[in-house]
This record gives C-alpha cells, sequence and structure tokens, in this order.
C-alpha cells in the first residue's frame, strides 16, 4: 500500500538523493540540454526544502512500508508572456525508486500532486517530460494529460 504524505525538513536527504538520481537520468538521456551541477545531492535537499517553505509549493512523498520510494514536486506559477502561458501549477518532479514502479506510487503521487495545485488555485496544470521517458508520457497520458508543445533545442556550433 502506498502512503502519500507532504514531505518534512526529515526527508531532506532522500530527496536531494532521489532528485540527483533523476537529474543524472535526465543528463544521460541528452547531456548537452540538462545540466549536471558540481554536488546533486545537497543541491537538491536544499532547494526542496527550501520549497517546503514556500505558500506556493508543493513537495510530496510515497511511502511504502514505512520507506519513502518516491516524490513529487511542483508550484504555482505566475503567468509567463515568454512561454504564452497563463498563471498555472507547474509539475516540476516525479521520481520513483525502481522497487517501487509497480505499486502505483507514480499515480498516486501525480494525482496526490494535481489535486494539491488545483487546491491551492490553479486553473490548469503544465508539465515536461523528456522526450525519451516514454514510461512518464504513457502515465501521464493515462492520467489524462495531453501534448502541449515540443521543446526543440540546437547547440552553438
Amino acid at each position: 500500500m502506498i502512503h502519500i504524505r507532504d514531505a518534512t525538513q526529515q526527508d531532506a536527504a532522500q530527496l536531494g538523493r532521489m532528485g540527483a538520481a533523476l537529474a543524472r537520468a535526465h543528463h544521460d538521456w541528452d547531456p548537452r540540454r540538462f545540466m549536471l551541477p558540481g554536488d546533486l545531492e545537497s543541491g537538491y535537499a536544499w532547494w526542496l526544502g527550501k520549497e517546503m517553505n514556500d505558500e506556493r509549493a508543493v513537495v510530496l512523498v510515497a511511502e511504502h512500508e514505512g520507506s519513502v520510494v518516491g516524490y513529487a514536486y511542483g508550484r504555482l506559477e505566475e503567468r509567463d508572456w515568454n512561454q504564452l502561458l497563463d498563471a498555472c501549477g507547474a509539475f516540476h518532479d516525479l521520481y520513483i525508486e525502481d522497487t517501487a514502479r509497480s505499486l502505483g506510487a507514480g499515480r498516486a503521487l501525480s494525482e496526490a500532486l494535481a489535486a494539491r495545485l488545483t487546491g491551492l488555485g490553479a486553473p490548469r496544470i503544465v508539465l515536461h517530460t523528456s522526450v525519451k521517458n516514454e514510461a512518464a508520457q504513457k502515465l501521464f497520458a493515462s492520467l489524462g494529460w495531453r501534448p502541449t508543445m515540443v521543446e526543440m533545442t540546437r547547440e552553438r556550433e
């Protein structure tokens, strides 16, 4: 059974490890697009720990048998004229440990994060996923998300 709860400062080290794993996966998919700064673990622990104290942000964890097996992070964002995007909830991170991928943790975290952002007033929720992360795309599509944009990158020659 998966239990979803708000993350606490006691989760920061685990969140740092998971956030770093998520960043490394993205970097592995496309090292020219996704940055890989120095100490990812402490950077993510700091960032998500800071976000837990921001009333516009939501950081949730999934527990299975008393252990944290994943997290989701999102926040309310203001209107962005550059992206032609009105105020919304931004679904920034979803990470599930390999050992918990068949337990429904991703689905439970996704639905809980969407509900919390909607409860904070988000009229819509927007997310980005790597084009190579087909598992995430399938999950989000099964939850009613639709593709709206394609990011394209070109490196300086």
